[in-house]
């Protein structure tokens, strides 16, 4: 019995070992009893988690994989979850206990996949996986690449991101028509903001939206006082400001409505 790859699902089953063995050996499994996969289809990276000293729980909304898995995986039967990663609530699994993910990850969640861990980021000290390849390096890139956005601000607000490796095609069934890449996150230790959470989402969001313009324009709505506008951070546009100056602009803001 093998599982049917499905297209709404955006399944692309790695069939290459040796990437599945690098990708399960990218996490550290120190400071943390349990790793979660998602999306484990035939468990083709699970194998290679089982074999690590840490307790493997897979979660896969696809109920023939789920068939596939306790029937093969035995000794991982009761930690196989059939929800949706981005619904259901992981405190029913691991309580306040951290965790890392782990996955060959579906494309089509694959940057909501990365938006839920940054909200559960107090249990989640390190992740790593597969992703469309543009959508990893996304992730990674730092201020002034045309790429850098809202997801690299974002993550890299809390997390240290590292792209490892580039995964071709040929190593799916079916192969997708864009190259994967593998990345690492890893917590950053003790991370205060020291502006508000909130309004840092905002002002990144905000400001990205309207990219090719200076945040003069594209912050707009936010109604900041002449006096705060005149300062020379607003002559730039969002991809030139690291995460350092995104927070600085954020506590210029707060200020400024205070």
């Amino acid at each position: 019995m093998s599982v049917r790859a499905k297209k709404h699902l955006g399944q692309h089953f790695l069939t290459d070992e040796t990437i599945a063995e690098r990708i399960a050996n990218t996490l550290s499994f120190n400071g943390y009893k349990h790793v979660l996969e998602i999306g484990p289809g035939m468990g083709v990276l699970t194998k290679y988690l089982l074999k690590k000293d840490i307790t493997t729980h897979v979660i896969e909304i696809d109920t023939e994989s789920v068939a596939y898995l306790k029937a093969n995986y035995l000794n991982l039967a009761n930690r196989v979850y059939e929800k949706d990663f981005l619904k259901y609530d992981l405190k029913d699994v691991f309580q306040e206990e951290p965790f890392a993910v782990i996955g060959n990850f579906p494309y089509n969640i694959s940057t909501q996949i990365v938006f839920k861990t940054l909200e559960m980021r107090e249990q989640i000290p390190e992740f790593s996986g597969m992703f469309q390849k543009e959508v990893a390096e996304r992730i990674c890139s730092k201020e002034g690449s045309k790429v850098y956005g809202i997801l690299s601000v974002l993550t890299q607000a809390f997390y240290d991101a590292e792209y490892l490796f580039t995964v071709p095609p040929t190593v799916f069934n079916p192969p997708p028509k864009v190259d994967s890449g593998v990345l690492l996150l890893k917590r950053k230790e003790n991370v205060n903001l020291n502006c508000d959470e909130k309004l840092f989402f905002r002002v990144v969001k905000t400001a990205f939206q309207q990219r090719r313009k200076t945040l003069r324009n594209s912050l707009k709505t936010f109604n900041l006082s002449d006096n705060l506008k005149a300062n020379v951070i607003f002559d730039k546009r969002p991809e030139q400001l690291s995460v350092a100056s995104f927070i600085e602009l954020t506590q210029l803001i707060e200020n400024d409505n205070n």
